[in-house]
């Protein structure tokens, strides 16, 4: 599951100036650019990606409590609390509530896990892991409003191996791949690129900003070589997915392995989709 607070990203018709390896866009007194991480971001990018992991909890729950195996579930349950408390309103709504409870803790424990998990391992050291290292990257994008700089946004490369997508697969819980052959066939030395996190604070979004991360992301890829870029990317990140296949990313791999406990992956009825576009 890629940190994709692009998840709430989405397009909108922006003029744009572009220079050397710097995006900009412009609307009325806003502008903003990309650049190379700097360890003085450390704490607003990690920031930013823990905000942008959490804030896809409540529409996983509302996605999960909306499947009709869940509906009819909470409807039973709020009918033995009735029964079971003489008529009462209350219990019922005691008994539903109980059930919308574990609902959202699943979500919560699933998201909350994988961004623990990131936070010790890659982001930990986020200069050992990108910058030091040639094959990954990591640029933030930084907002010019009335003179001050914000950093709004970020996107995260990581070079993979051919092997390690399929240990990558082999661990998943009842992983399906579909058209996924292509990307292999093309791989040449087996060598492409990750969206390992991608993130835009709410105010910036729908300006753009979500593809020009892309776009950064896919000319890193060209430039170190990479035959293909990939991204996973969770079921309720609905928004994550259009912005994909506005790049023309097909989904080659589905799996419900969030590496929580599996029934709350069952519970949550979460998906992990596997995003990628050939370079």
């Amino acid at each position: 599951m890629c940190s994709v607070g692009a998840a709430a990203i989405s397009p909108s018709d922006w003029s744009e100036r572009r220079g050397e390896g710097v995006g900009m866009a412009q609307k009325s007194n806003f502008q903003f650019s990309i650049r190379e991480y700097s360890p003085s971001d450390e704490n607003v990018v990690k920031s930013l990606f823990h905000d942008g992991i959490l804030e896809h909890v409540y529409p996983a729950f509302f996605k999960a409590m909306s499947h009709p195996d869940h509906v009819g579930i909470a409807l039973s349950i709020s009918m033995a609390g009735y029964v079971l408390g003489g008529s009462s309103y209350f219990q019922a709504l005691l008994f539903g509530s109980a059930w919308a409870g574990l609902i959202y803790y699943c979500c919560h424990e699933i998201y909350e896990g994988y961004m623990t998990r990131r936070l010790s391992t890659d982001m930990a050291d986020i200069q050992a892991n990108y910058l030091e290292n040639p094959d990954n990257g990591l640029w933030v994008a930084e907002a010019d409003v009335n003179g001050q700089s914000k950093v709004v946004g970020m996107v995260a490369v990581m070079g993979r191996r051919g092997e390690e997508e399929g240990e990558r697969f082999d661990d998943c819980n009842g992983g399906v791949v579909a058209g996924g052959s292509e990307f292999a066939q093309e791989a040449g030395d087996g060598s492409y690129g990750e969206i390992s996190h991608m993130a835009v604070v709410f105010p910036w979004r729908r300006r753009n900003l979500g593809s020009q991360l892309t776009r950064k992301a896919l000319d890193f890829c060209k430039e170190r070589g990479y035959s293909h870029l990939a991204m996973d990317v969770s079921s309720p990140q609905t928004a994550a997915v259009s912005l994909c296949q506005k790049f023309g990313f097909v989904q080659t791999a589905a799996h419900s392995s969030t590496h929580a406990n599996r029934w709350f992956s069952k519970l949550a009825r979460i998906n992990v989709m596997r995003m990628e576009k050939l370079i």
